[in-house]
């Protein structure tokens, strides 16, 4: 034999060692076609997983507090007297300025009046006339009387020196009217405070022509302060919870962190019809004076609870074309929307006034494209979760 010969494999061994090559190939094959296919599952069931929406849900709370209405209003003097001139001329002079404190009675200004004075004058001597032509009518009527009785004048002639007496005496006395009316409208040349308070403005000066009546100049304005009243425009779905008598809370810009007392006075009993609100007046006591007529205040109303009423967080509300909803979960964490209807909102919470009930669980601010029936998996409590970790 050839040496070639000698040192070639035999055929028995070439086809062992191909059908093993063959079964590593196939065995490579299939753990590459079996990892891709765990993966291709797993990747399935991660997507899955990630296409149910993770949600938050929340509880509606009921038997709480009613929780409180915050509204802006205005302060104003509880009393406050524009003070005009009643009789015309020049300003003398003024004794009160802003910020004063007066009483009833005291004197503001005075008005120098000359026409009036010569009025005055002339009313005095018309009625020094009319009283001596009344004298003087009186005696002869006396006298004409006296000879009547002794048939020496006639009847019709003794009524008549009567009627010129009685004529003479009504002269005289609207002479003395007309005089009084005179002295009163000089009376009004001084101006004086109509009650105790604070002169909150001046707005004459010396020398200033005055004219009367009240379609002239505002000359000063008298304002008691000791008590103020803010008058609120409540809406109209609040008004039952407004009660008179009723204490609330202000506070002021310009005391920050700082409380004022208030009561409700009353309100109008009535509802706009073009705010759709109810006034409401609320009195201030003042005593101490540190709040300001005229500046700005935000009034705080306690509201009464409802138990027929339940709070949830306002971001649980959805509004679109099927109106105003929330979506609830279920046991099986399937989802449901039911309508629902708002009775008091307070900003980050709301009271609904039907709809859910106190068991349901609300999904806080729900993903859009959510729809009826679809499942979500509710995240758990945070204090669940603490618990959880621990």
């Amino acid at each position: 034999m050839s040496p070639d010969t000698q040192h070639q494999p035999p055929p028995r061994r070439l086809r062992l060692a191909a059908t093993i090559a063959a079964i590593v190939v196939i065995a490579i094959v299939v753990a590459g076609v079996a990892t891709r296919a765990n993966d291709s599952r797993k990747l399935r069931d991660w997507t899955d997983a990630q296409a149910v929406p993770t949600v938050n849900v929340v509880s509606p709370e009921s038997g709480q507090g009613g929780g409180e209405l915050d509204l802006p209003g205005r302060l104003q003097a509880y009393a406050r007297a524009p003070i005009f001139a009643r009789t015309s001329g020049y300003l003398k002079y003024w004794k009160a300025d802003i910020g004063q404190k007066v009483k009833a009675g005291d004197l503001l200004a005075e008005i120098e009046t000359p026409d009036l004075d010569q009025q005055l004058l002339q009313a005095k001597a018309d009625l020094a006339s009319a009283r001596a032509n009344e004298a003087l009518a009186l005696t002869t009527a006396k006298r004409w009387q006296a000879m009547r009785d002794s048939d020496s004048v006639s009847r019709q002639e003794v009524d008549e020196k009567t009627g010129d007496y009685e004529a003479k005496h009504a002269l005289a006395q609207a002479a003395q009217a007309n005089l009084e009316r005179i002295q009163a409208l000089k009376g009004f040349a001084k101006l004086v405070a109509p009650f105790d308070g604070v002169v909150t403005a001046r707005e004459t000066d010396v020398g200033a022509l005055i004219n009367a009546g009240g379609g002239g100049q505002e000359l000063f304005v008298v304002s008691d302060v000791h008590k103020l009243r803010m008058y609120v425009n409540v809406p109209q779905n609040y008004v039952p919870s407004i009660r008179e008598g009723a204490t609330v809370k202000l506070t002021v810009p310009e005391y920050p962190g700082k409380t004022f007392s208030g009561t409700v006075e009353s309100t109008s009993a009535a509802i706009n019809a073009t705010s759709g609100t109810t006034l409401v007046q609320v009195s201030v006591d003042n005593a101490d004076g540190k709040l300001l007529p005229g500046g700005y205040a935000s009034v705080t109303f306690d509201l009464p609870a409802d138990a027929a009423l339940l709070r949830v967080p306002a971001s649980a509300l959805v509004f679109d074309d099927k109106g105003l909803r929330v979506a609830t979960v279920d046991g099986q964490n399937k989802v449901t929307f039911k309508v629902v209807t708002i009775a008091r909102d307070f900003g980050k919470t709301v009271q609904l006034g039907s709809g859910i009930a106190a068991g349901d669980r609300l999904i806080e601010s729900p993903p859009d494209g959510l729809a009826d029936g679809d499942t979500v998996r509710v995240n758990a409590p945070k204090a669940e979760a603490d618990h959880a970790k621990a």
